[in-house]
């Protein structure tokens, strides 16, 4: 291999991995995701919505966005309390209070031809044994729901749609950083550099022997 070959030759792979990087896709699906608030973090739920059972004062939230999985998807955006949610919401009684965050995402996000709502908080007040669904839907009407039980829309958004793949997406990650080639990427480009410049080595060596 003469240097004028490893050079095109390590110019092309470095072309094919840098390249392939920027033309990937990402696929992923549309959907509202639950979340728990503790403190001021944002968990993922691990229940759905109607299995779920909030105690008294728990702040939980809904988000809509494209995501990946779970550990992709895209947190709410409000950042009050449970005291600023629910101030004017006196405690009564035989009820609970539980504190909602409904995130309808943003114009990226949204089915074609659909406009998503401002997100919104909201104070429920419902019976202590009350799940989060039924906090949801004296509060948010109307909810949709596949066969599957599956949440398919809060307060009627989407019209239509339920956790559909979105194929090309640029799904939301809220800890995403600046969008340039993965660690994995470039440390395949950092081997391959080395590999091309001890063959270039030892084509010289080669040649002064």
């Amino acid at each position: 291999m003469t240097r004028r070959t490893a050079t095109l030759f390590l110019a092309a792979l470095l072309l094919v991995l840098t390249g392939g990087a920027g033309q990937a896709q990402a696929v992923g699906y549309r959907y509202w995701s639950f979340w728990d608030r503790e403190g001021d973090h944002w968990t993922y739920a691990t229940q759905g919505p109607s299995l779920a059972r909030p105690a008294d004062g728990d702040l939980q939230g809904f988000r809509f966005a494209v995501s990946e999985d779970s550990q992709d998807a895209t947190r709410p955006r409000a950042t009050e309390d449970f005291a600023a949610i629910c101030e004017g919401t006196p405690a009564k009684a035989g009820s609970k209070r539980v504190a909602l965050v409904i995130d309808f995402g943003t114009a990226k996000d949204a089915p074609s031809g659909e406009t998503p709502p401002a997100a919104r908080t909201a104070c429920a007040q419902v019976s202590p044994d009350a799940t989060t669904a039924e906090a949801l839907a004296a509060v948010a009407k109307p909810l949709r729901y596949n066969s599957n039980a599956l949440l398919c829309a809060i307060e009627g958004y989407p019209k239509k749609g339920c956790g559909e793949q979105v194929a090309g997406a640029e799904p939301q990650s809220p800890d995403s950083s600046d969008g340039g080639p993965s660690a994995g990427i470039w440390a395949g480009v950092a081997a391959i550099a080395v590999l091309g410049a001890a063959a270039i080595w030892q084509t010289w060596r080669r040649r002064r022997g």
